[in-house]
């Protein structure tokens, strides 16, 4: 029965012995119509969330999906596989079936399937329980010759020196570059190693060398990241994240606010904010708002208020930061003769080069 399945798709799975290093889904279907998944699941005895692929089993896949050539699914079940074994990994397809979104993450499998959700814009930062990823999925060195056990690279690595081409390191992680797995529609990334998989990026983002995005993390539109987007981190569209500007994730420190960037908001240069921030607001650069830091608050016509925008004698216009999280149109700067961080109406909202985002 297929009725209860909200989320599938055909993976592609590479497996070292009994451990599961990694799966690409081309092709994800969430929330999709029963039609769907009866045409696409046909005759397909599905039993737990990962179904192992029988050489049966991708035959009748395969006569399913005759007509819809131009899907990706028939991609994967019509490519050919001269040698399912590797010299280190064995690789073979998985059907992935979830009847519920909600649960934590079971399997590598089911780690990946998420992942992916997030990257191909099929699911938003925060719609997905991602409870024990970290506990499922393997260190894993990434190499230009796939995915390798950390604990196995050094011995690989001699392995490889006797062949032509060496065995490359990129780097030694939990998670692979998003663009090995996917590039998001109307997205410019100028460095792979700076987008994790999970990363949701909104059409229009551009992420520079210096800039990086995490997973459960991302824009949601067009946006200039030169800075860091932490985990959990989601910043509206138009928004600039400045060179060396840091926000503070869901993972710095045991964090456990959830912070967001509103739209047409700006991050100066090496600046950074602990509390999130509405629509139209700005951190001048090297600026590093947290959440108690005491902060002096003005009107546009430079008179003290307090936090309800009540003019008021000076001194009893400070606030902790805290307490304007979420607000629109605010401007973050510090007074170069007193020290103190001030607050005041935003009245210059920032505006992106549009050619720069036309990806």
């Amino acid at each position: 029965m297929t009725d209860n399945i909200i989320a599938f798709g055909i993976g592609i799975r590479r497996t070292k012995g009994e451990k599961v290093l990694d799966v690409l889904f081309p092709e994800l279907f969430i929330n999709p119509s029963n039609s769907v998944k009866a045409d696409t699941l046909k005759n397909i005895e599905i039993k737990g969330d990962v179904l192992t692929l029988s050489d049966k089993q991708i035959d009748q896949l395969f006569e399913n999906l005759k007509g819809k050539e131009d899907s990706l699914s028939y991609e994967i079940l019509s490519a050919p596989r001269p040698d399912s074994q590797h010299a280190y990994f064995s690789v073979d397809l998985v059907l992935v079936c979830l009847t519920s979104l909600d649960n934590g993450v079971a399997s590598v499998e089911e780690a990946f399937f998420k992942l992916q959700l997030l990257s191909s814009r099929l699911s938003l930062p925060h719609s997905l329980n991602l409870d024990g990823l970290f506990g499922v999925l393997h260190n894993i060195a990434w190499t230009n010759k796939g995915p390798v056990l950390a604990e196995d690279i050094d011995k690989e690595r001699i392995k490889h020196q006797f062949l032509p081409t060496p065995l490359i390191v990129s780097h030694v992680d939990k998670f692979p570059y998003l663009v090995n797995y996917h590039h998001p529609k109307g997205t410019r990334i100028a460095s792979g190693s700076q987008a994790r998989l999970g990363a949701h990026l909104g059409e229009g983002t551009t992420i520079m060398p210096a800039g990086y995005v995490n997973f459960n993390a991302g824009s949601m539109g067009a946006a200039m990241i030169e800075g860091r987007v932490s985990a959990g981190v989601v910043i509206g569209e138009n928004t600039d994240i400045g060179g060396g500007a840091s926000i503070m994730g869901t993972l710095s420190g045991g964090n456990k606010s959830v912070i967001s960037i509103g739209k047409k908001s700006l991050l100066g240069a090496n600046s950074g904010t602990g509390i999130s921030l509405g629509n139209g607001c700005t951190i001048a650069a090297g600026l590093y708002i947290y959440a108690g830091m005491k902060v002096s608050m003005y009107d546009k016509d430079n008179s003290p208020v307090d936090i309800n925008n009540t003019v008021v004698v000076d001194g009893k216009n400070i606030a902790k930061a805290k307490d304007l999280s979420g607000r629109d149109f605010l401007l973050f700067i510090q007074d170069s003769s007193t020290g103190k961080v001030v607050c005041k109406p935003n009245t210059k909202v920032i505006e992106l080069n549009k050619s720069l985002h036309s990806n």
